[in-house]
């Protein structure tokens, strides 16, 4: 049985060291970056040999946004469009909507090629103005409305390849005016006006197979702990926002978090996440969290296995033969 977290890697091809220590922590999955990236035979072969090394079909998870968040890029693969791109479009919503779950079911199918289920995307965050731009043209929208159907199209689009999405940051990070890769970013925002627009993407997508938490204290819901690690945050997802799905936490070497990884680890699964993340490669650190991880099982598991197989309203059929001119055409669109 695998225990509850996901690892990095530290670069293109697995060291002994991290041989023996998946072999002996057995993470339920490891994610890539672009240290880890550099030709579609490398990758391959990174993925088979870690699904070797861990003895099953482990998941592989990867954050493949489209604009400047994708860790796969030319010349080996498509640059896809940032969400902002998408998202204004001088065309109607529906009209945007098919647009981005085609673009989605392209990319995800250049991460099935290679063996990657998982993708960190997309992002239902809806930016705030002063806000810090860590989010910015991740975001498709700066209205709610817009952000909740065109991220449902996007996550539709990843599961019509194959490939499972998971929506960040709930329950969200659009108002966050610090950067939470370095600093905790808190928003003292009321919570009427975050139902009307940072939680309600994620509300209307309650029934999508996975999700980010965010490294964001919301002093409207618990004023010392980020999402990640509130248990008040966690039981409000569950409960108020009513999502049912896989919880996944942010990186937790993140510098929003305090703490010792180990420390961050238990805080993260004592507030009710289902799997921790840890993505920096740094090996000491991992084998904190790893020590501090539950197997995955009971409703984690469940949730991870449905999770695994979630695909949605069924999309118009797509033909493999037009994917390549489609995306071109999807891609010459200027904004």
């Amino acid at each position: 049985m695998s225990r509850a977290f996901v690892c990095g890697c530290q670069g293109k091809a697995l060291t002994p060291d991290e041989r023996a220590f998946l072999r002996e922590s057995d993470p339920f999955g490891v994610i890539l970056f672009r240290r880890n990236v550099e030709t579609p035979a490398q990758v391959r072969g990174l993925i088979a040999d870690f699904r070797a090394v861990v003895g099953r079909d482990a998941a592989v998870l990867v954050d493949q946004e489209g604009g400047r968040v994708q860790r796969l890029g030319p010349p080996h693969w498509r640059a896809y469009p940032a969400a902002a791109r998408l998202g204004a479009l001088d065309l109607p919503l529906p009209r945007r909507a098919d647009l981005v779950r085609r673009c989605a079911t392209l990319l995800g199918r250049d991460l099935r090629d290679l063996g990657i289920t998982v993708d960190c995307a997309p992002v239902l965050d809806v930016p705030a103005a002063g806000a810090h731009d860590v989010i910015g043209d991740r975001a498709f929208s700066h209205q709610a409305d817009a952000v909740a159907q065109l991220g449902r199209a996007a996550a539709l689009g990843l599961a019509d390849a194959g490939v499972m999405p998971v929506i960040k940051h709930i329950p969200g990070h659009g108002r966050a005016r610090v950067d939470s890769h370095l600093d905790l970013p808190v928003v003292d925002t009321p919570l009427d006006r975050l139902w009307d627009s940072d939680f309600k993407p994620f509300a209307a997508n309650r029934d999508l197979p996975a999700a980010m938490t965010a490294h964001v204290v919301f002093t409207a819901l618990d004023p010392d702990r980020p999402a990640t690690q509130s248990a008040a945050v966690i039981r409000f997802i569950r409960e108020a926002i009513g999502f049912g799905g896989l919880l996944v936490s942010d990186d937790l070497s993140m510098q929003a978090l305090r703490g010792t990884l180990r420390a961050r680890t238990e805080a993260a699964f004592a507030a009710g996440v289902d799997l921790a993340l840890h993505c920096n490669g740094d090996l000491a650190e991992a084998e904190a969290v790893a020590g501090a991880a539950p197997a995955l099982a009971g409703a984690a598991l469940t949730r991870a296995e449905r999770a695994a197989t979630w695909r949605g309203e069924a999309g118009a059929p797509f033909d493999p033969v037009e994917a390549s001119a489609e995306i071109e055409a999807l891609l010459a669109i200027r904004v």
